[in-house]
């Protein structure tokens, strides 16, 4: 019996880390038409996954003219679009209002990401 409690004490030593903490993720909220957005859609989206900011915080895009998801209730979509929030554990640790453009977005993303204490690897 104490080996089978040592046994599963031990799976949860290994288990219990890897799901008491959620990643960051980048959160978008949208809108149909939003020209900004499809300027974004154009110029970053297509490679986002395939950085290390995608590696870090994946990209989660929320429609504006649906229902908030239940889990980011306590997140301010704002009143602009595209709006970028970088969430982890569920609590904002920043935000990106409007899309800057291809020049600045990555920089401004990486100061938010240095925040989380796992952002980029820059030499």
């Amino acid at each position: 019996m104490s080996r089978i409690i040592a046994i599963l004490l031990a799976i949860s030593a290994f288990t219990l880390p890897a799901t008491g903490s959620r990643a960051a993720e980048l959160v978008m909220f949208e809108r149909a038409g939003c020209v900004w957005c499809a300027r974004f859609d154009a110029e970053i989206a297509p490679i986002y996954g395939k950085t290390e900011e995608g590696q870090i915080a994946p990209l989660r895009r929320v429609d504006l003219n649906g229902p908030l998801p239940a889990d980011l209730a306590g997140i301010d979509p704002g009143a602009f679009t595209p709006t970028f929030v970088v969430v982890k554990e569920g609590r904002e640790i920043g935000r990106i209002r409007g899309y800057p453009g291809d020049a600045f977005f990555f920089g401004l993303l990486d100061r938010i990401l240095a925040g989380t204490g796992s952002g980029p690897e820059r030499s």
